[in-house]
């Protein structure tokens, strides 16, 4: 073995964890109609529409509810294109994400 050689006897041990989930809430308000709110949850969370309905009626009698629970990206995405299409409709939705 010449002086130049390196002999490595260490294992890297590495962890490994899921990413976080994040979850998309849409809060209540006096101006968003629930017809609205339905929609978004139909069209952009993929809820049917039961599911949309029992979520919206959380919404009006607590004052927020869970649309989905997604990785960082997805959840972001979901919320800002949700935002966007409230926005563009003249709606003051708000939408806010939080850690799982």
């Amino acid at each position: 073995m010449s002086a130049t050689d390196v002999k490595l006897d260490e294992k890297i041990k590495q962890k490994v964890e899921e990413p976080h989930r994040w979850k998309v809430i849409l809060l209540n308000d006096d101006h968003t109609p629930v017809d609205f709110v339905i929609g978004i949850l139909t069209e952009i969370f993929k809820h049917s529409q039961e599911t949309a309905k029992g979520i919206t009626m959380q919404i009006h009698t607590e004052g927020s509810g869970i649309a989905g629970v997604y990785s960082f990206e997805i959840a972001e995405v979901k919320a800002v294109e949700a935002t966007n299409l409230a926005r563009g409709n003249g709606f003051p939705l708000q939408i806010k994400m939080e850690e799982e």
